[in-house]
C-alpha cells in the first residue's frame, strides 16, 4: 500500500514545507521509496531540495497538464527521495485546471499508474484552500498537519478539520487526519506548553510525540538546498524529523 501524505494547513508559516522535505529525507533515509510532490507555486520544497525552480526542463506544471508522465518530470535528490519539482507555471495550473472534468481527481489519477513505485508520497500543499489543495486532499491517505502552539493555530486548525471532512463526505471517504505535529516549539513558553496540552486533550494519540524545537540549522539547510538531515544530521532539528519518520512508520504498522 502507498500511504499518501498531504502536508497542509491553511495557516501559512507553520513549517508546512520544512516538515514536508525533512520526512521525505527522513522516512528515505529508513529505506523507504518516496516521492515529494512540491504543490506549492512558491517552489521552496524544490529549492529546499537542491532543486533549482528556475531551470527546469519539466515541472509539475506539465504533469497536471497531461504534457509529461511522473517519471519524466520527476528528478533525484540529494536526499534519496524523488521530487516532482515545482515553479511559478503552477499559477497557471489553477486556472487551466478549473475547465477540467472531474478536475478535483486529477492528482489521484496522476499517481494512480505509478504508485506501486513508491512506498510513500508526500505532498506539500499550498496554504490557502484552491484546486490544488482539493486535489491533494482527493488523492491522500491522510493529512499531516504541521503548527506552532499558539492561539490562532487553534483557529486554523477548525477551518482545516472542516475543510477535511468536507472532502472525505464528497470526494475521498478514506482520508483521515494522520496526525498533528507541533512545530517551532519552545517548552520555556508558557503558551506553547498550554496549548500543547489542549491538543493533547482533545486529539489524544491524533498528536505525534515528536515535537520539532525552535532550531538554527533546521532553519539554515534550505539555504544550502538540503534537508537538515545532509546539512546537519546531529541537530536537534534533524534528530526530531527522524523521530517523525519512525514514528509514522510504527503508526502505520511499517517496518523499517
Amino acid at each position: 500500500m502507498t500511504h499518501v501524505i498531504a502536508v497542509a494547513n491553511q495557516k501559512g508559516g507553520v513549517g508546512k514545507t520544512t516538515t514536508s522535505v525533512n520526512l521525505s529525507a527522513a522516512l528515505a533515509g529508513l529505506g523507504k521509496r518516496v516521492l515529494l510532490i512540491d504543490l506549492d507555486p512558491q517552489g521552496n520544497a524544490t529549492m529546499g531540495s537542491g532543486i533549482d525552480k528556475h531551470d527546469l526542463p519539466l515541472s509539475i506544471y506539465d504533469w497536471l497538464m497531461g504534457d509529461a508522465t511522473l517519471l519524466e518530470a520527476r528528478r533525484s535528490t540529494v536526499g534519496g527521495y524523488d521530487l516532482l519539482p515545482s515553479n511559478i507555471d503552477l499559477t497557471a495550473a489553477e486556472v487551466a485546471l478549473l475547465q477540467f472534468d472531474e478536475r478535483e481527481f486529477v492528482i489521484t489519477k496522476g499517481i494512480s499508474a505509478q504508485a506501486q513505485i513508491y512506498e510513500y508520497i508526500v505532498i506539500d500543499c499550498p496554504p490557502s484552500l484552491n484546486i490544488l489543495t482539493v486535489n491533494a486532499l482527493a488523492s491522500a491517505t491522510g493529512v499531516l498537519v504541521p503548527m506552532q502552539c499558539e492561539y490562532y493555530a487553534l483557529e486554523g486548525l477548525s477551518a482545516l478539520l472542516d475543510t477535511v471532512e468536507g472532502i472525505r463526505s464528497k470526494a475521498n471517504p478514506r482520508l483521515e487526519i494522520d496526525g498533528l505535529l507541533r512545530t517551532m516549539y519552545d517548552a520555556r513558553n508558557g503558551l506553547s506548553r498550554d496549548v500543547s496540552r489542549q491538543l493533547i486533550k482533545y486529539f489524544g494519540d491524533k498528536v505525534y510525540r515528536t515535537v520539532v524545537p525552535r532550531n538554527v540549522r533546521l532553519a539554515e539547510a534550505p539555504s544550502h538546498g538540503l534537508p537538515v538531515m545532509m546539512y546537519d544530521a546531529g541537530s536537534r532539528g534533524s534528530l526530531a524529523y527522524q523521530a517523525l519518520a519512525s514514528e509514522m512508520l510504527k503508526r502505520h504498522g511499517t517496518t523499517t
